[in-house]
């Protein structure tokens, strides 16, 4: 018995198009296609970052706002007629907190603003978050 020997196709170009696998424009498309939706995904985290620190910053200036209005509540006396600054360490920040208190045409009440600023790392100036107003009255 004779070994079979494999026949070799008549032309070259008809071994080329049975040849398996992906072309060079082919592959090309498909990282083309990788790096958009890579692209968007890391746009999309980023925002979701960025609105994740500013809702934070934002929820921790309003409670920090909330309990200076309401010690000004809580205290005995009507508040004078002022505006003072106060630092304080509030969960992992440092704040700012402005208390302003102004005259109204009722002179047994007052308006009284709070303004709560966050220090940004390493800075001495603080970026404004939330700004609260209320009344207070004479008891």
């Amino acid at each position: 018995m004779k070994p079979k020997i494999p026949q070799r196709s008549a032309s070259p170009a008809k071994s080329m198009q049975s040849a398996k696998g992906f072309t060079l424009i082919e592959v090309m498309i498909a990282l083309l296609v990788f790096g958009l939706i890579a692209t968007a995904a890391a746009e999309v985290g980023s925002q979701y970052i960025s609105s994740y620190e500013r809702i934070r910053d934002k929820t921790l200036a309003s409670w920090l706002a909330d309990n200076r209005i309401n010690e000004i509540r809580l205290d005995e006396n009507l508040p004078a007629i002022s505006e003072n600054s106060k630092d304080t360490d509030y969960g992992p920040y440092r704040w700012e907190v402005t208390t302003k208190v102004l005259a109204t045409a009722e002179s047994k009440m007052r308006r009284v603003e709070v303004s709560v600023g966050r220090y940004r790392d390493g800075s001495s100036r603080s970026y404004p978050v939330h700004t609260l107003s209320a009344f207070v009255g004479e008891k």
